[in-house]
């Protein structure tokens, strides 16, 4: 299992309590030191879909143009968008065997992890 996110993020410190909580173990990917790939954006695309992945209720979000926010209208934008600005990633994103998990709630991580 790998829990992707940045560490100084609300949601992300609350999932993995829950996990450590849990007693579950997890790898985990900080966005801001590792980065995120193509392919790893488009794997999650394809289970989340893009529009899921964008999170447009960040900062980073809310800081783009006008042009920028405009621009991101399918897969191929919004990879472009998150590769260069990881921080518009809905965070936390768990990977568990290939099932991804994109943002946190107890009720999701219980249902997905026991």
């Amino acid at each position: 299992m790998k829990l992707y996110g940045i560490p100084n993020c609300d949601t992300v410190k609350k999932a993995r309590t829950w996990l450590n909580d849990a007693g579950l173990a997890y790898d985990w990917h900080d966005f801001k030191k590792n980065g995120v790939s193509a392919e790893l954006l488009q794997g999650w695309i394809a289970q989340a879909g893009w529009e899921k992945l964008v999170n447009k209720a960040g900062t980073t979000w809310r800081k783009l143009s006008d042009a920028e926010k405009a621009a991101v209208v399918d897969a191929d934008s919004a990879i472009a968008l998150m590769l260069a600005q990881p921080s518009v990633i809905k965070r936390p994103v768990l990977d568990s065997n290939g099932t991804i998990s994109v943002g946190f709630s107890t009720d999701r991580y219980e249902a997905l992890l026991k």
